[in-house]
C-alpha cells in the first residue's frame, strides 16, 4: 500500500481564493438563473438571452399550461358539489392574480385564423413612441410579419414563421402605422390573442 503524501500549507488554497471562487460561483448562478431558468420556467426574460436562445417562449407555453390546468381544477371542484374553504381561497387568490394579469394590458384582441386565412392589426404611432406585445397562438402555429409603412417608409421590425407566440417592445421608427400581418399556413384553425398596452393611439384591423 502507498500512503498519499499529505499536501504542505503552501499547496492549499488561501482564504482570499476560496473568497474570490465562492463569488464566481455565486455569480454564474446568478447569470443561469436569469439568462435560462427564468425565461424557460416563467417566461420572463429581463436580459433578451431567452427569446434568442428560444426559451422565452417555452416558458410562455408552460405558464399557459399552468393556467389551464388552474381553470380545469376549479371546474372539477365546481361539478363535485362546490368547494371547500381552502377552495373559495383558491378562487380568491385566481381571481385576483386575473385581475392584475388584465389591468397589466391596456388591449387584448382575441381571433381565429382558418387554414390560408390571413388578419392584419397596426397601432397609429409617432416616431419614437414605443408599445408592449404579447402574442398566444393556440391550436396551432403561425406565420407573422411585424412591419411599418408610412410616406413611403418601410420597415421590418420582426418575422416568425411557424410560431407559438411571440412578446417584447414595437419602438415606432416613424410617424405612421405599425403592427402585424398574420397567415396560418397549418391545415387547422387557430387561435391568436395578441395583447397590448404603451403609446398609441388608434387599433386598426383588417382582413
Amino acid at each position: 500500500m502507498f500512503n498519499a503524501e499529505k499536501p504542505s500549507l503552501e499547496e492549499l488554497p488561501s482564504s482570499s481564493q476560496l473568497m474570490r471562487s465562492t463569488v464566481i460561483a455565486l455569480v454564474g448562478a446568478i447569470v443561469i438563473l436569469v439568462t435560462v431558468i427564468l425565461p424557460a420556467e416563467y417566461g420572463i426574460d429581463p436580459t433578451g438571452a431567452g427569446k434568442a436562445m428560444g426559451l422565452t417562449e417555452m416558458g410562455q407555453i408552460k405558464e399557459e399550461l399552468s393556467k389551464e390546468a388552474a381553470k380545469d381544477h376549479r371546474s372539477s371542484l365546481h361539478d363535485s358539489g362546490g368547494p371547500g374553504i381552502f377552495g373559495r381561497l383558491l378562487g380568491v387568490l385566481v381571481g385576483t392574480a386575473h385581475a392584475q394579469e388584465k389591468a397589466i394590458w391596456k388591449d387584448e384582441i382575441r381571433f381565429e385564423l382558418k387554414p390560408k386565412e390571413t388578419h392584419e392589426l397596426k397601432l397609429t404611432m409617432k416616431k419614437g413612441q414605443v408599445a408592449d406585445y404579447r402574442m398566444i397562438v393556440e391550436g396551432g402555429r403561425v406565420n407573422f410579419d411585424l412591419h411599418a409603412h408610412s410616406g413611403g417608409k418601410a420597415v421590418t421590425y420582426e418575422k416568425g414563421r411557424g410560431s407559438k407566440g411571440a412578446e417584447g417592445k414595437l419602438v415606432a421608427a416613424f410617424d405612421g402605422n405599425h403592427g402585424w400581418f398574420w397567415r396560418n399556413r397549418d391545415r387547422t384553425a387557430l387561435t391568436v390573442t395578441l395583447k397590448l398596452r404603451g403609446q398609441y393611439s388608434a387599433i386598426e384591423r383588417s382582413k
